[in-house]
Order: C-alpha cells, then structure tokens, then sequence
C-alpha cells in the first residue's frame, strides 16, 4: 500500500504536470501527429476514424430523449437508451482525432456542438447503473446528475483527453464548459464527500474503471498539486481494492473481457500517474501485477478466441494494451495479427481506441502462444494447448463456486478447442438486462446450469451461491497432457450425492498421419439411494450429428467425435434459440444423454477424440 505521504511528496514535489506528455511519448504532439500517419499499422484505423468523423459532420447527433431514458425502467431493456448514448462517444472519439491528425474543414465546429451537447445531458451515467425506479434514484443522497458510475467517469476521462489533444483549437467556451461539467458531475461528488461510493470499495472492474477514469481527467485537468494529491489518494485506495480482487495466480474470475476493461483502465491509469510524477508513483510494480497482465495469455486459445466462463462477449485483443505490457513488464500476451477496428467496441471507449493508436508496437503482431499447461489455482481453471502445424488443440475446464463476480452456475463445465472454434463450448454473455442482473438472471440459459457441460442430478440444476463449490482434487500437467480432478458433491442442493467426482484426462497424440488429442470424461456418483434421474449434458454453438453411434461436432478446422456406451444412456439433442451479448441471434446446442438405469452408483465415461483439417473428408 502507497502511503499518502509518499503520494503527496511525488505530486507535489515533481514538474508541472502541463510540461508531461501523459501518454509516455517523448515528442510533442505535433511529432505525434506525424508519426501516426506514417506508421502502415494504423491506416486501416485511421481511414476508418475519418469516415465516422465524416458521418459526424454530416448527420444530426442521436437524440437522448425522456422516453429513451425511461425504457430501462420501463420495460428492462437497455438498447433504446443507450445505442444514441455509445454512438455519442464514438463521435467525440472520431471528430477528436481527426481534428488532430488532420483537421478537416468542418470539424472542429462539428465537434464544439458535440461536447456542448454532451455537457447538456441530463446525467452522464446510463439508467441501469442508477438506483432503479424513480424513487431510488431521486431520492439517493445524490441526484442522478451527480452519480459517478462507469460512464460518467469514462466520459469525464474523453472530454479531459480531448481538451489534452485539440483544446487549443477550441472555443474557450468549450474548454470552460468541460471543466465545469466534469467538476460539477464528478470532482465533487466524488472527492468533497467523505460518504464513498460502493464502487470505491469493489473488487471487481467497477474500482478499477471508475477510479483509473477518473484518475486520469483529474491528472489532465486539476492544476492544483496539492489537490490533485488529495484526489489520487482517494483513486488509489479504490485500485488497491481492485487488485484485492485478485489471487496470487492473476486470474480474472469476471473472465478476459471484463479484465481488458478493468485491468485495462488500471493500466491505462498507472502508466499516465507514472509519467505524471517522473516514474516516482509505479503501480505496475510486483509479482502480483505480473500474473494479472499474464491472464489473458493463459486464457486465449487461438484465433482471438478465448476461453469465456463468465459474462465473456466477443473479445477484443486490444493491441495498444497488449503492446505496452509485453514492452514493460515482459510478459507473454495473447496472439494479435492487426489494431483492432474502430468500432470492435461498440461504446467507443475513448481510451482503448486512444492507445491502440499510440502503443500498438508492430513488431508484436503474429506471435503465437506457447504451447502449454497450467492451472490457475485461485480460479481453479485448468488449460492446457497444444499445436500442430496450424491447427490448435485445446482443452479447459473449471471448479470454483456459484457466486463467483459475473457468475454463471457452471461448477466442472468445460471447453475443447481446435483451429480457432470452441467445438465444445460455453455460451458466454446473454443480453444485458434488467432481469439478466436481477432475480431472473439464473431463467437465462447463458446462466444457469442447464446452459453449460454439466450433469442434471435427479432433476436438479446447479444452484447460485458460494455454497455450491467445486475442489480440486489434483492437477497435473506433462508431456503428453493434463489430468485434472475435481470433487463436485457439494455443486448440487442434494444430500442424496453423497460423493461426485469429475476426471478429465486431456492426452496429446502426436503422430505422422497428423496429431490429434483426446478427453477422458469420467463421472462417479454415489447416491444414498436410487437416484430419481441423472443426465449428462454437453453444449456446443455446432450442431452434433450422430454417426454409425458416435456423436460428432464439426467445425471449420477440425472436429470432435463423442464415444460412450450407448446401452447406458438414451441421447436427445435439445436446441435452445436465444439472444447473446451483442444481440445477435444465437443457437446452442445441448446433447443430453440421460443414463437409462437408475443406481446408486453411476460411473460414466466419455472419450471426446479431437482432430484437425487433416483427418476431414
């Protein structure tokens, strides 16, 4: 923990933070400028901030009206709000830059009423981050326009940034306004208020993005030294509960996702307070740091695609993010092979898209992962990935507990990969809700234990709570693979379990027709009696065909073929049609093997046996 003391000494006693250029670059902006637009990585990205720069200038902002805010309250949905809110940020985004890479006629007056009609907003947070229902929310200790939840932090960090980046080409009116604004929405209700915030003391992203947001517009915007020692102290406190969130092997239990916004923003924050205060304030010092910023190596399989236990959406490798850490902290990242598009995030986060444009290293595209095995002991996560040629087999599974941040009941579910598809898979995140974070969120199939690979014991799911547990029983990893064990009798609100043991044994076999790779599945389960029903269940986004008695998952790169005794249990293909978290339509798929004798002890195995592109007719 940093004592206030030595916070105060570094604000306090290093150079004028109007002569630090925030973001690690030794040049000034106009060297900035040139070595953007020279740079071949990031023509893509540019070309596309000039055409929704172009598409800014040239059409009407989107309309935040009292019926939009109200849906949320209304009827639980969060799109109709907050599709013209995002699309708001992404047009502060885009006029910014291309006002400082380029400065097309049109653009600074485009972007002058912009700000001006963000300034107008009646609150810079999104309805469902307020209290819920017209009397909780205007009768809170602070009105809605004074509430500091992730947006309006994030909000205040764009417009300080922007003011950073083309202030000088602004009206003062503009400047002024963004000043008073942020003071008056955020400043004092966060730092003139000795009552915290519930964020300030989570462990989860909302410590790290609101404090790490906030952090920077104060360290952009707040000249007063003294101040500004007063205010860091308070956002570090609430980062140092953030990482309390963290076991000693870095795993994010909210998933990657939630870990590029979390832990994004603490770095984002850490690396601007470094080189506000000379290197004199290092918060990306420590072992500790080190294995969070290793998380998303141990977790991405390949393809961008990742292993999504938890509210996990798309994944987006943000380039700038991944560069800036392999450089400092010399730590294996994921694979990236380009900067992510303009609109991969569909908030227009100001800060990812910022320093994916100033960090990105091009010298770090196209390098693989290394084959390996681990286990995330905290997280009970166990990985292991393999590669042949092109094509990568890989294998996961989990233990934990049911109220886990971002929870999903899904204790001993697992994931086999190759060639870029999770064949056998996890849902990921379901829309955004008010039911899907409310008393319905365990109805909705990417939640609960129906949606995941996991038994259904005498007709009973998986229940939320930390109560219902997973413990590993053994790990271990060699040449050849991963076996990983876990005790799973207290998963389940049933005293009739008296004892449920998992067993994965995930084996590599290499060979010179082309290598391939296998799960053992073993279920033992003993019952104080007969039990009323046992059913296994796996889950894929690939429809399974049955084949001369194997079932079989086919992707693009490869396929899974399922073995079992076919005397023991009779198969049904459920397929359930849902929403997922970017509000496509999505399909998933459950094989359901439900055991055709009743015993009081069950014992069942499962060879899943997984190929590559050269065993495909």
């Amino acid at each position: 923990m940093i004592s206030f003391r030595s916070i105060r000494k570094e604000i306090t006693e290093q150079r004028s933070p109007a002569s630090t250029f925030p973001f690690g670059s030794s040049g000034n902006l106009q060297t900035l400028r040139e070595e953007l637009k020279s740079q071949p990585h990031l023509v893509s990205l540019i070309r596309e901030i000039q055409a929704f720069a172009h598409f800014a200038r040239t059409t009407d902002v989107p309309a935040l009206t009292f019926a939009r805010f109200q849906a949320f309250d209304a009827q639980g949905t969060r799109q109709e709000y907050e599709e013209p809110y995002f699309e708001r940020r992404g047009r502060l985004l885009a006029l910014t830059l291309d006002v400082l890479l380029e400065d097309t006629p049109g653009n600074k007056e485009a972007l002058e009423d912009l700000i001006w009609e963000i300034c107008n907003e009646y609150t810079w947070c999104l309805p469902a981050c307020l209290p819920h229902g017209f009397a909780a929310a205007t009768n809170d200790r602070l009105q809605p326009e004074s509430q500091v939840d992730l947006f309006a932090a994030e909000t205040s960090h764009a417009l300080a940034e922007t003011l950073f980046l083309v202030g000088d080409r602004l009206n003062p009116w503009i400047s002024y306004r963004i000043r008073a604004e942020v003071e008056r929405r955020v400043f004092m209700p966060l730092f003139h208020d000795p009552i915290h915030f519930g964020w300030e003391s989570r462990t989860n992203n909302w410590s790290a993005v609101c404090g790490g947001a906030v952090g920077m517009a104060v360290l952009l915007l707040e000249d007063d030294k003294e101040r500004v020692a007063g205010m860091m102290e308070r956002v570090i406190r609430s980062l140092e509960c953030f990482l309390e969130g963290f076991g000693e092997d870095g795993g994010c239990a909210e998933g990657v996702s939630y870990w590029f916004y979390g832990f994004g923003y603490y770095v984002y924050f850490a690396d601007m307070l470094f080189h506000y205060t000379d290197g004199g304030l290092d918060l990306l010092s420590g072992d500790k740091i080190r294995a969070i910023a290793s998380f998303p190596a141990a977790v991405t399989l390949s393809g961008g695609v990742a292993i999504n236990y938890s509210d996990v959406g798309k994944v987006t490798m943000h380039s700038g993010l991944l560069s800036m850490l392999a450089n400092r902290l010399d730590v294996n990242v994921p694979e990236f092979r380009e900067v992510p598009s303009f609109k991969a995030d569909g908030c227009y986060r100001w800060v990812h898209v910022v320093r994916n444009l100033l960090w990105t290293q091009a010298n770090r595209f196209n390098k693989p992962l290394p084959d390996e095995g681990l286990l995330l002991k905290d997280l009970s996560i166990a990985v292991d990935r393999r590669r042949t040629g092109e094509t990568l087999f890989a294998f996961s599974a989990k233990g934990g507990h049911n109220d886990e941040p971002h929870n999903h009941n899904d204790l001993g579910h697992f994931i086999l990969h190759i060639g870029g598809e999770n064949l056998l898979a996890d849902p990921g995140a379901g829309l955004y809700t008010k039911e899907y974070f409310g008393q319905g969120r365990y109805e909705w199939i990417h939640n609960a234990a129906s949606g995941h690979s996991v038994p259904i014991i005498n007709e009973k799911l998986q229940q939320h709570g930390s109560v219902f547990q997973a413990r590993t029983m053994h790990w271990d990893n060699h040449d050849q693979g991963t076996r990983f064990s876990l005790d799973l009798t207290h998963a389940y609100n049933d005293p009739s379990i008296l004892s449920f043991q998992r067993d994965f044994q995930w084996n590599w076999h290499p060979e010179a027709g082309g290598a391939h790779a296998s799960l053992l599945l073993t279920d033992s389960v003993a019952f104080t009696g007969i039990p009323v029903g046992f059913m296994e269940q796996f889950v894929s986004m690939h429809e399974p065909k049955q084949v001369k008695g194997e079932w079989i998952w086919r992707g693009n790169n490869g396929f899974v073929s399922l073995q079992y005794d076919n005397d023991h249990y009779e198969a049904v293909l459920d397929t359930q049609e849902t929403v997922d978290f970017e509000g496509e339509n999505q399909t998933i798929f459950i094989l359901k093997l439900k055991a055709i004798k009743r015993e009081a002890l069950i014992r069942g195995k499962f060879l899943f046996s997984c190929f590559g592109l050269s065993h495909m007719a």
